[in-house]
């Protein structure tokens, strides 16, 4: 297809870029116990900073993911790297909590560019039987870049005060949007007529896969979690467990780079269970989701002060939590025909934001601000009060897991029969 040395290259700025995507997006969740301080925000309000962020995330998704089907992705990719990169810079000017969530809206703008355009991407650089390690390779942008965002913001917001940590996240992208602009970007292979569907046919097209429904559903509930854990696990820390604004980080980070180990082993073994049948990759999703939910109990039921028996149980716990992205994405490109691939990743991620994702950080928070306040009993809501109703609310994570799983299962039964209904694959 093309030389390994221009298609390493493609593939370092694409999980360049994933990296980055998530930094950026996670040095709030990191700094926010100083922002909170600072202009005096109940956990109400920060949920929907980050709820607000994942709103027009979702929404823009859908022209932009029709836009990578149609237009040079390298292009659409660069241009969303840098407008990112560009206001995450500017979040650290904002001067108050109208000013800063304008900025994050913005933020989300750009790094909707980039889960379209890179599946599509992947999905034609790389052959069926490769496909889950390839989107996990690409994937390990997630667990890297939540760990860099609390090691390194957390210690530059310690030291220099929050702002600063935005500041610092904002420089590499604007030289990844230069170096999006000479990577791979092959022909599609494209079925008869289906890169002229109009958005609504190729939307409908997509949606006659029960498979899809399923995978989107799997995808609301699991980003739920993901967004309240990534959202308030380093303000936990801190709070419940009595941990310094850079300690929390740290360890924060700690968990999530652990979990790149959960997304590469997911993908390995993702591509041996296809080999026996196309549902072998949603297999490995929920038996790993499966097994996240005791080891997540036993990581929150950890006593305040027992930092290290909390880890114990959130590091595995996170890790197999990570078994859905490389195993889950490489499903949709195995399901989806290449002229749509970037339609089908921005249904997909527009449906699981708006129904799962986007109620994650604001409905933790609220549910935070209620047991806070029963624990008060009708008196002053002190610190400890909260901590006490921000560790009651976590437990919503493994609860959810458990429909999760059975969504999975579900999804593992009918993606056999609907492959075989799509036109034969040139690259399969």
């Amino acid at each position: 297809m093309s030389n390994p040395s221009r298609l390493a290259f493609t593939f370092a700025v694409l999980v360049g870029i994933n990296t980055m995507n998530f930094y950026d997006r996670q040095v709030l969740p990191a700094v926010q116990e100083k922002i909170r301080a600072e202009w005096g925000l109940s956990d109400t309000q920060l949920g929907w900073l980050g709820t607000a962020f994942i709103l027009l995330y979702a929404l823009i998704g859908l022209p932009l993911g029709r836009l990578a089907d149609r237009w040079r992705r390298k292009y659409l990719l660069a241009a969303g790297v840098f407008l990112w990169s560009l206001t995450t810079v500017g979040s650290g000017l904002a001067a108050g909590f109208g000013a800063l969530l304008v900025m994050r809206l913005a933020v989300g703008v750009g790094e909707a560019t980039c889960a379209p355009a890179a599946g599509s991407l992947i999905g034609d650089l790389v052959p069926a039987r490769r496909r889950a390690v390839a989107m996990s390779v690409f994937m390990l942008g997630l667990p890297l870049g939540l760990a860099l965002s609390f090691f390194v913001s957390g210690a530059v917001a310690q030291a220099h005060g929050w702002r600063a940590a935005f500041f610092v996240a904002g420089a590499p992208g604007l030289l990844l949007a230069v170096a999006a602009l000479f990577i791979l970007d092959p022909a599609r292979a494209t079925a008869p007529g289906s890169a002229a569907l109009p958005f609504g046919a190729a939307v409908r097209r997509l949606l006659a896969m029960p498979t899809m429904w399923w995978i989107i559903l799997s995808g609301a509930l699991h980003n739920f979690n993901m967004y309240a854990l990534g959202t308030f696990v380093a303000s936990f820390l801190r709070r419940y467990h009595g941990l310094s604004v850079a300690d929390a980080g740290s360890v924060s980070g700690l968990v999530y780079g652990f979990g790149a180990l959960g997304i590469f082993a997911a993908g390995w073994l993702g591509d041996l269970a296809y080999r026996r049948g196309p549902g072998g990759r949603l297999t490995v999703a929920w038996v790993g989701l499966a097994a996240a939910v005791p080891f997540l109990l036993a990581g929150l039921a950890a006593p305040p002060g027992q930092i290290w028996l909390c880890v114990a149980g959130l590091l595995p716990g996170c890790m197999l939590l990570y078994a859905y992205y490389g195993t889950v994405y490489a499903t949709i490109q195995d399901l989806v025909e290449p002229a749509l691939r970037g339609t089908a990743m921005a249904v997909y991620f527009c449906a699981m934001y708006l129904f799962g994702a986007v109620w994650g950080p604001v409905a933790t928070g609220f549910l935070s601000d209620h047991f806070a306040g029963r624990a008060a009993g009708g008196a002053a809501v002190s610190e400890w009060h909260k901590a006490a109703g921000l560790h009651e609310a976590m437990y919503v994570i493994p609860v959810l897991c458990v429909p999760l799983v059975l969504v999975l299962f579900a999804a593992s039964r009918t993606v056999a029969k609907d492959c075989r209904r799509r036109s034969s694959e040139p690259d399969a």
